[in-house]
């Protein structure tokens, strides 16, 4: 099939990829425009737009997909099929109609729960023990379109946000091509989402970074994979902001109401959290300093047994 790709982050490459060294033909690649990056704020491509240019293939970059040319030259390019991966903007029905088998989209989550921009962030926030990825024909609802094919992966007590998100772009280019070959044989079954408010993955911003030791050891635990890489979960320690990178739950039961108290420093870092259980801080990163493990922190800065982190 003839395909129009549309994807922009790290997490597209791998289904771009598998496109390209597929029998199908990439005809181009629609993308977000290149933004500056870092301290010195040098214009960037975005990662698709990177394996697109190996690729010799044809790059598009709109400021606005909708109102710009980008429909008639999807139109004149005459895909098969529209594959969408994290592009970043909403279609208009003008380009959602253009090919005959409309626009497919991967999206990292068990439809019709946690539709919106960060499904893996807050499966990982919410303490999910499943998600995947659903290979889902798009609409003009926002990722509300029939579902055509899913794959399921579990998601492991400690792993983060960025872990998942490597493990589902790679579940999700698999699942792509899947769906392409039941596609083309006609076999394809279009699933309806049921109706109903299932939540919305909302944009994650920094508002979520500080930590409330009030919340049980399970949740804070989960605040920490869940934001990582970033925003980043923070607290504060003798009133200095640190980022808490990694964390482990913990067998300690403590039943002092004081929640964020330190209760072991001796090479180790263990707080009281709010369900009177306890979580290991393994990685942190003071301001201005580079992350590091606790042994390391601890060296250069002592922090007293009964310290309240966050107060």
């Amino acid at each position: 099939m003839i395909i129009v790709f549309m994807g922009t982050p790290d997490f597209a490459v791998p289904a771009l990829e598998a496109l390209i060294n597929s029998k199908h033909e990439v005809a181009a690649v629609f993308t977000q425009p290149d933004k500056p990056v870092g301290r010195k704020q040098i214009l960037t491509p975005p990662p698709v737009k990177e394996l697109a240019v190996k690729h010799c293939i044809p790059v598009y970059q709109p400021e606005k997909i909708k109102g710009s040319d980008s429909d008639r030259i999807i139109a004149e390019l005459k895909p098969d099929v529209i594959i969408v991966v994290a592009y970043g903007k909403i279609l208009p029905k003008a380009i959602l109609d253009i090919a005959p088998f409309g626009c497919i989209n991967a999206h990292a989550s068990l439809l019709p729960k946690y539709r919106g921009a960060a499904p893996i962030q807050w499966s990982v926030l919410n303490g999910e023990r499943e998600t995947g990825v659903s290979i889902m024909q798009m609409d003009e609802g926002l990722d509300t379109g029939d579902v055509l094919l899913v794959k399921k992966t579990d998601i492991g007590v400690n792993e983060t946000s960025e872990e998942l998100f490597e493990r589902l772009s790679v579940i999700g280019a698999e699942a792509l091509l899947e769906a392409l070959e039941l596609i083309e044989k006609g076999e394809a079954t279009p699933v309806k989402q049921p109706e109903g408010d299932f939540g919305y993955a909302k944009m994650i911003t920094r508002e979520l970074c500080p930590i409330d030791w009030t919340r049980s050891a399970f949740e804070i635990h989960n605040k920490v994979r869940g934001l990582q890489t970033w925003p980043v979960a923070i607290t504060t320690v003798n009133g200095k902001n640190i980022k808490i990178h990694k964390t482990a739950l913990t067998e300690i039961n403590n039943i002092d109401k004081t929640f964020g108290k330190v209760i072991d420093s001796n090479k180790k870092l263990i707080v009281q959290c709010g369900d009177g259980k306890c979580i290991e801080i393994l990685e942190l990163q003071p301001e201005g300093k580079k992350r590091m493990d606790v042994k390391a922190f601890l060296l250069g800065n002592r922090i007293e047994n009964g310290t309240v982190l966050g107060g």
